[in-house]
């Protein structure tokens, strides 16, 4: 079976402003000095020298945080567009205050979050289910390519619960929130017998 440890980036400026991300790559969605800190933090507290690779998302902010992790222990690094976060399209760059007051019938009023109709307003906006159905293709083509190995993914908070839809299969996308900076999730995919597993979520190592 393939381990999978998956992490969400650090903090960005873009986070810390409530701004719609998505697959910006821009000075605005680098890691900010907290997502610094918190990389080094969870690099402390969770040694990755158990892995035998990491692969992240290409955005900056992801490699950034991959490269503080993975300082010291030189893990081969690769990146996989499959790991990009999910592209809100013209939203991207928005602030979620000002689409939720707009949109609200598109938001979770618990979470503030988007429900996947929002798709139905923001142009060009990735589904849900497209982005679950690439991680999905993810998890089970790297398995079949690295079985037995663990691996070290820093990705995205919607990708992250993506993944976890993907095995879980919850009924409404909206049971499960989005993780946090820098936590960490762990998936054991079983390649052979086209089986997932959930060991944990959201967990936090250092804070």
């Amino acid at each position: 079976m393939t381990n999978f440890y998956v992490i969400r980036h650090g903090q960005t400026t873009a986070n810390a402003q409530n701004l719609k991300q998505g697959t910006i790559n821009t000075a605005i969605t680098q890691l900010n000095a907290t997502g610094k800190q918190q990389a080094q933090a969870l690099r402390t507290a969770f040694d990755i020298s158990f892995a035998d690779r990491l692969i992240c998302s290409p955005l900056d902010r992801t490699r950034a945080t991959a490269a503080i992790l993975n300082h010291g222990h030189d893990l081969p690094v690769t990146t996989d567009e499959r790991l990009l976060e999910i592209s809100y399209g013209q939203w991207d760059g928005q602030k979620n205050a000002d689409l939720l007051a707009t949109y609200p019938q598109y938001f979770d009023p618990q979470l503030k979050d988007v429900l996947p109709s929002y798709v139905d307003v923001a142009t060009a906006g990735e589904t849900f289910d497209h982005v679950v159905a690439r991680v999905r293709d993810f998890l089970t083509a790297t398995a079949q390519r690295y079985p037995d190995e663990q691996i070290i993914v820093v990705t995205h908070g919607f990708t992250v619960k993506a993944m976890a839809m993907a095995v879980l299969k919850p009924a409404d996308p909206m049971s499960l929130p989005e993780p946090d900076n820098t936590s960490v999730t762990k998936i054991t995919v079983n390649a052979q017998a086209e089986r997932a597993y959930l060991t944990y979520y959201n967990r936090q190592f250092g804070f």
